[in-house]
């Protein structure tokens, strides 16, 4: 999908050359403009957020006439970056079905983040994924997008916005891209290019007998089993003015997960593409970050595998040896996310990370506790979970902690070893998952963010049913923080 120009201007919302316009209505309140605010009376346009309605207004000259979108905000008193994205995605929408080609939005006044919603809203409603599609769809296509402000300097905040939303996309482009394609090797060769993009990145790789060689047990279990190479992959971002702690970015990319010898159901067995979801947000929130000369000192490691059965996967009763020593019964071949991240987040710790999160779709039993609202957040630390939270409210990606608690290790214990992947008790899966990985963080202040309910089917109106590419705008927002 081509990128969309996004500009900033400042001045009176009308003096633009876009073909259409767009302007805020909140609940309860009238327009400026008497033409329009006649729309209003009439109760064709509405201030409820997601509604929508079209007039159309002689252009700038008078020479022609351009379409203005009334786009709902809802209550003032309630409007914020999250309902700023929801308007923005509606009013694409609509200018996408009426075949716009430019919308100029005009920012209301005084909102904080106004502007990043919309810009976020907009580019993230407006992404297709058609690459595999002989006949594209061929319904208009918004090229530009214009932020007017009567007196804000809106520049660096929608330049800001624009590189997330951006970054973000590409996620979800890597999420959607098929196995056959989306390998182990072809993430490498993305981080390869944003490193190659930008000076302050700077990208490792390893295979499968580096990874061996690196006493990764866990990972190179799992990987066993196909014939596609697997990868770790490691992004350095180092900002000349970076400040505050070392921070530590993991994703899980199994890139294709049929569970192995513990075979899945073949029902919905290809949405298994989306088990790299982690991953992928991970290595785009590091082009992003590096894009914008965020201040921050980040080590980002991606443990990348496909989980197929063959004649030399791991077998359910196997024990493997994790990279700090701790060995482990792999009871189910299908809790092979918690193995492969096991060692990548040994290895934040070996490289220095002083605060560790890592995202992964990593079990089902988060869609039963949250559903698609919220992601679970386990964490080791009080006070960088309550930064992590903090990022995932700021940007509309949110997060609820859930508990830890001794009972929950004992379920992690082996009987033949000091773990297990799998307990038979099946409680608290969600939460047991997560105390697995905690074995593997040393004392490091580290959140665990599991994204299975959220990385698709998030249903939101900004990204609808498909891959959403969440966790991109969180992972930037820290990375802003981190000198504060």
């Amino acid at each position: 999908m081509p990128p969309i120009d996004v500009s900033a201007r400042r001045g009176a919302p009308e003096d633009t050359d876009a073909d259409t316009r767009v302007v805020g209505l909140f609940e309860g309140e009238a327009l400026s403009d008497q033409l329009l605010q006649m729309l209003v009376g009439a109760g064709e346009a509405k201030g409820a957020l997601r509604k929508v309605a079209v007039a159309h207004e002689e252009a700038a000259g008078g020479e022609s006439w351009r379409r203005v979108i009334i786009a709902g905000l809802g209550k003032r008193d309630e409007f914020d970056p999250e309902r700023a994205r929801v308007a923005a995605a509606a009013a694409a929408t609509r200018a996408k079905e009426i075949g716009s080609t430019w919308l100029s939005w005009a920012v209301p006044a005084e909102e904080e983040g106004a502007a990043t919603g919309l810009v976020e809203g907009t580019l993230l409603a407006l992404y297709r994924f058609d690459r595999f599609k002989t006949a594209p769809d061929e319904e208009g296509r918004v090229s530009s997008l214009e932020l007017v402000s009567s007196d804000a300097d809106l520049a660096g905040e929608v330049e800001r916005a624009r590189a997330v939303a951006e970054a973000q996309n590409a996620a979800r482009d890597l999420q959607n891209l098929p196995a056959n394609v989306a390998t182990p090797s072809f993430l490498t060769d993305r981080a390869r290019e944003l490193a190659n993009t930008h000076d302050t990145l700077t990208v490792e790789a390893f295979g499968r007998d580096e990874i061996t060689a690196m006493g990764m047990g866990a990972l190179g279990a799992v990987a066993q089993g196909t014939y596609a190479e697997p990868q770790l992959i490691v992004l350095r971002y180092a900002a000349p003015n970076a400040s505050g702690p070392h921070l530590g970015f993991v994703g899980k990319a199994v890139t294709f997960d049929t569970g192995g010898i513990s075979i899945k159901p073949s029902a919905k067995m290809q949405e298994m593409k989306f088990d790299m979801s982690g991953g992928a947000a991970v290595i785009e929130s590091m082009g992003a970050i590096a894009a914008l000369g965020l201040p921050a000192t980040i080590t980002a490691i991606v443990p990348s595998t496909e989980n197929m059965p063959s004649g030399r996967s791991m077998r359910p009763g196997d024990i493997v040896t994790a990279m700090n020593g701790k060995t482990i019964e792999v009871n189910n071949t299908d809790a092979e996310g918690r193995l492969i991240l096991a060692d990548a987040l040994c290895y934040a710790v070996e490289q220095g990370c002083e605060r560790i999160i890592d995202l992964a779709t990593l079990t089902g039993a988060i869609i039963v506790a949250l559903g698609s609202t919220h992601a679970g957040l386990f964490s080791n630390d009080d006070d960088w979970c309550a930064s992590v939270e903090a990022a995932c409210t700021a940007t509309g990606e949110l997060g609820w902690r859930l508990p830890f608690h001794p009972e929950y290790f004992e379920l992690t214990r082996g009987q033949y070893a000091d773990l297990t992947n799998a307990s038979e008790q099946r409680k608290a899966s969600s939460i047991y998952a997560a105390e697995f990985l905690r074995q593997f963080v040393s004392d490091r202040p580290w959140v665990h963010v599991d994204i299975a309910g959220t990385a698709w089917g998030l249903g939101r109106t900004y990204v609808g049913n498909g891959a959403s590419g969440y966790g991109v705008r969180t992972l930037v927002e820290l990375a802003r923080r981190a000198g504060e």
